[in-house]
């Protein structure tokens, strides 16, 4: 492993004693892993850890998630942000079933070519549910390994660097040490240089232009919420969680004067299969296999 061989010992001896647990961390069942990792999606952790058993328990494998109406799956994610990631997970329940036998395929490439799953959360199932050595790359793991090498990182740089460090057959406990650590120690706003347990290793050691502003992966601020059309979307879905919306109303549910753009959001939330108009009023979909 060379050079980077020390970071990866003296990580692993920081971050073995002090893993987070969390109810993902718990089973090896890929179905649920898949669950986990795609609810975490530009979600915080807080959030998912609430929703994350029930959502489970509503679609406990890819057969009955395929098989559910999707209006029931959107209520369980109600407040989860994102709802077109909940349509991925029975979109992608749907093609393990048709194409694999309703088991999670252990495979890179055929796991990324199941709807909503990326390059991270393939190897992320690849790593927690099966213990394949597969280097995953999230923010937290791109921004600590920007500022170890002390430059910004191009993608494929970045998992490189990745592949790198994984120790052969310990995907599953590393990934979660350096997650955490990113997440807990080497954080993006206050980084905790001073008690770093590889502070002699880093390159940047807080000093100067910190290398993950610019480094892939890393997270970029979102634009303004509040009167967003993400805003606006997610009032009509709340709404739309405690029963139909006439048609006439969708602005008023929305909260924005413009009866235009209120029609165009609702159009929007139609093409993403989240919600299907029946008559005069609007209701989430109710589609299933």
């Amino acid at each position: 492993m060379g050079r980077l061989g020390p970071v990866t010992d003296e990580l692993l001896a920081w971050g073995l004693p002090r893993m987070r647990e969390f109810p993902w961390r718990a089973t090896r069942d890929p179905w649920h892993v898949l669950i986990s990792e795609v609810m975490l999606q530009q979600t915080n952790v807080a959030r998912v850890r609430p929703r994350f058993e029930r959502f489970v328990a509503l679609a406990p494998t890819p057969s009955a998630c395929s098989e559910a109406a999707l209006a029931d799956l959107l209520v369980e994610w109600q407040g989860m942000g994102y709802p077109r990631r909940c349509r991925h997970i029975q979109d992608a329940a749907r093609v393990i079933v048709e194409r694999h036998g309703g088991e999670v395929p252990r495979d890179l490439d055929a796991l990324m070519a199941l709807p909503g799953i990326g390059p991270y959360t393939a190897r992320a199932i690849l790593a927690f549910a099966f213990g394949d050595d597969a280097a995953v790359v999230d923010t937290n793991v791109a921004r600590v390994i920007s500022r170890i090498e002390g430059r910004a990182l191009k993608p494929r740089e970045t998992q490189v660097v990745a592949d790198e460090l994984l120790p052969k057959g310990f995907a599953r406990e590393w990934n979660q040490v350096v997650m955490d650590f990113g997440a807990t120690v080497c954080n993006a706003r206050a980084p905790q240089c001073s008690s770093c347990p590889i502070a002699r290793l880093c390159s940047w050691r807080g000093e100067g232009v910190d290398p993950a502003r610019t480094t892939a992966f890393t997270s970029r601020p979102q634009g303004r919420f509040e009167g967003s059309d993400r805003q606006a979307r997610g009032r009509m879905m709340k709404r739309l969680t405690e029963g139909s919306v006439e048609a006439t109303r969708v602005a008023e549910v929305m909260g924005v004067d413009d009866v235009d753009r209120a029609e165009r959001l609702v159009a929007s939330l139609i093409t993403d299969g989240l919600v299907e108009r029946v008559g005069r009023s609007y209701r989430l979909s109710e589609r299933r296999r």
